[in-house]
């Protein structure tokens, strides 16, 4: 395939893009993938587990994705991780041909009863400045539309926190979010403080309730009290959950798009199903690109 940076796929248009997380049950995740690389994503990407839990079967399954003519994103944490580890990991991935990654502090993991393991590097700005003394990597950082979990709800602080992050970087990638204003006064924010590279937003179409409130839990998301409301009412009903989320994230993304967003990544969780349910209404087909 040929080799392209992220930064710019986004400079070209509108991109549609997955997440995937490196999975237990292999040949679950050939018919997911399979379905999903139909829609021709200009790029997906690839989580890292906690303080480095994954470390292998992120670089295994990267590297399968580059194989298979897609164009991965390698997620990089920096939490619990020395410096010579991350530049011997970064340098791993130019070796393989890999030019994008998305530069993570990370969470703390179970273990840790939720304190944040000790590493070279605390925050992840440090780590984009890293990546970029190590290689010509595109380089991609979340951002939090509601405010990063750690901020104590001090959204001008936050910001601040986020444009520094995002001047170093290439592009952002939002957390899932369920309002579109809270997207937009990410960016407007953003803006002020001078920055202006491009953030795609990111969205979950709700599968689950139990995994969407914990996934909502720990990366500082909220459910709008109607949304909530809707899906207690439907909470021993899987199929009606599913289509309430299919018809929440077709219509934040049809919004989202009305406000030209660079792109829409979607957090797949490794299943298909309400992700092509969402791409069919917005009328992204097999074989047609966002």
């Amino acid at each position: 395939m040929t080799v392209a940076k992220v930064h710019q796929v986004l400079a070209a248009g509108p991109t549609l893009s997955f997440e995937f997380w490196p999975p237990r049950d292999e040949q679950r995740f050939s018919r997911v993938l399979e379905e999903l690389a139909a829609l021709r994503p200009h790029f997906v990407s690839v989580t890292y587990g906690a303080a480095g839990s994954t470390r292998e079967r992120t670089h295994d399954l990267v590297t399968d994705l580059r194989a298979a003519s897609l164009l991965p994103v390698a997620h990089v944490c920096c939490a619990a991780h020395r410096r010579d580890e991350l530049v011997g990991l970064l340098h791993r991935y130019r070796h393989d041909g890999i030019e994008n990654i998305l530069a993570l502090r990370g969470d703390p993991p179970l273990s840790a009863g939720g304190a944040l393991p000790e590493g070279d590097l605390r925050y992840a700005v440090e780590l984009v400045e890293l990546v970029r003394a190590v290689g010509d990597f595109s380089v991609g950082v979340a951002a939090h539309p509601e405010g990063h979990p750690d901020c104590d709800g001090d959204l001008e602080v936050d910001l601040d926190h986020a444009a520094a992050k995002l001047y170093a970087a290439d592009y952002a990638i939002t957390q899932f979010f369920f309002r579109v204003e809270d997207y937009l006064r990410l960016v407007e924010g953003l803006s002020a403080r001078g920055v202006d590279k491009p953030v795609v937003p990111g969205i979950m179409p709700i599968d689950r309730i139990g995994q969407v409130s914990r996934m909502a839990e720990m990366s500082g998301a909220t459910l709008p009290p109607e949304l909530a409301a809707r899906l207690d009412a439907a909470a021993h009903d899987a199929d009606e959950v599913r289509r309430i989320g299919i018809d929440v994230a077709t219509e934040l993304a049809q919004k989202l798009q009305a406000e030209d967003v660079p792109g829409l990544h979607f957090y797949t969780m490794n299943r298909s199903a309400s992700v092509l349910a969402v791409c069919a209404n917005l009328g992204l087909a097999p074989g047609r690109r966002a």
